[in-house]
C-alpha cells in the first residue's frame, strides 16, 4: 500500500484528474459512462481517457464495461486505505490533528435533512414530502435546486395529492437559502439527480452525511399521458422505498462510517 501513496497524490495533485476524481466521488456509488464525464466536466473525450487511464492505474477509481459503454467508479476501499496511511503513519497515529472543526452545537435533537436536484420541482419535492411524513418526529426536511424552477411541477403535485399527502406548503428554494450563517446545519445530505451530483459544489458547514440517489427525471418524460404519468408514479415508488428504508435505520446506534454505508447501498 505505502508505495502506491506518492503514485496517487501525484495523480490527484493534477487539477483535471482532481475534478474527475471529485465527480466519481459525488456520483458514488454509481458507475458513470465516460459520455457523461466528459459532458459534465466539458472535457475532449481523448483527454478525458489519458487522465481516466492514470486514476485506474494509481488504484483510485475502477473501470468496468456494460455493453458498448465503459463505466467508471470509485475505488472506496483504496480510498480509505489511502486515508489510512496519511492520517495513522503520516500523523504518527493523531489522526486527530487532521479532521475539521466541530460542527455548530444542534438547538434541537432532530436531524436536518435537505434533498437536492436541478430544478427543485418533482424528485427533491417527492423525497422531502416523503420523508417529512415517513419521519416528522425525527427530521427537519428541506429540498433545494441548483436552479430551480419557479413552480412547481404540476404531475409531481397531483402525484403527491393521489397519495394524500398535504402539498400546502411546498415550494421551491434555491441551494444557497441552505448555505451561510443563517442556514440550519444539515446532518444529511442526498443529491437525487445525476446533473445537480456532477456539479461541485462548497463543502456543507458541519460536515454532513452525504450520499448520491440518481433518480430518472420524469419531467424530461415525453409522449402520450400515461407515459408521463407512469414516469412520476416510478420515480415516487422509488424515492418512497429509499425514504422508509432511511426513516427505519438506526441512527442513533450507527458510527459515522456504518452511517455512510448505509445510505450509499440504499441508492441501489
Amino acid at each position: 500500500m505505502e508505495e502506491l501513496i506518492p503514485q496517487r497524490l501525484s495523480a490527484l495533485g493534477h487539477t483535471t484528474r482532481l475534478a474527475v476524481f471529485r465527480l466519481l466521488m459525488r456520483r458514488y456509488p454509481d458507475c458513470v459512462p465516460a459520455g457523461d464525464i466528459s459532458a459534465a466536466l466539458n472535457l475532449r473525450p481523448s483527454t478525458l481517457s489519458s487522465h481516466l487511464s492514470t486514476l485506474v492505474q494509481a488504484g483510485l477509481i475502477l473501470q468496468s464495461r456494460e455493453g458498448t459503454s465503459v463505466r467508471y467508479t470509485i475505488d472506496l476501499a483504496a480510498v480509505r486505505g489511502t486515508f489510512d496511511v496519511l492520517l495513522f503513519d503520516c500523523c504518527r497515529g493523531r489522526p486527530e490533528l487532521c479532521t475539521p472543526d466541530q460542527a455548530l452545537a444542534k438547538t434541537s435533537e432532530k436531524l436536518n435533512v435537505l434533498f437536492v436536484c436541478t430544478g427543485n420541482s418533482a424528485r427533491s419535492i417527492f423525497a422531502e414530502t416523503l420523508l417529512r411524513d415517513a419521519g416528522g418526529d425525527h427530521f427537519h426536511v428541506y429540498s433545494a435546486g441548483t436552479k430551480p424552477f419557479s413552480t412547481l411541477n404540476p404531475h409531481a403535485l397531483a402525484q403527491l395529492q393521489a397519495k394524500g399527502h398535504d402539498v400546502s406548503t411546498l415550494k421551491s428554494q434555491h441551494i444557497d437559502d441552505f448555505r451561510g450563517t443563517q442556514a440550519p446545519v444539515m446532518d444529511f445530505v442526498f443529491t437525487v439527480c445525476d446533473n445537480a451530483a456532477n456539479q461541485d459544489s462548497p463543502p456543507w458547514t458541519g460536515q454532513p452525511i452525504s450520499a448520491h440517489w440518481g433518480i430518472e427525471d420524469p419531467v424530461a418524460t415525453t409522449g402520450s399521458d400515461a407515459a408521463i404519468s407512469k414516469a412520476f408514479q416510478t420515480a415516487y415508488d422509488t424515492l418512497r422505498t429509499r425514504i422508509h428504508a432511511f426513516a427505519a435505520l438506526p441512527l442513533g446506534e450507527l458510527d459515522r462510517i456504518s452511517l455512510q454505508k448505509a445510505v450509499d447501498e440504499l441508492a441501489h
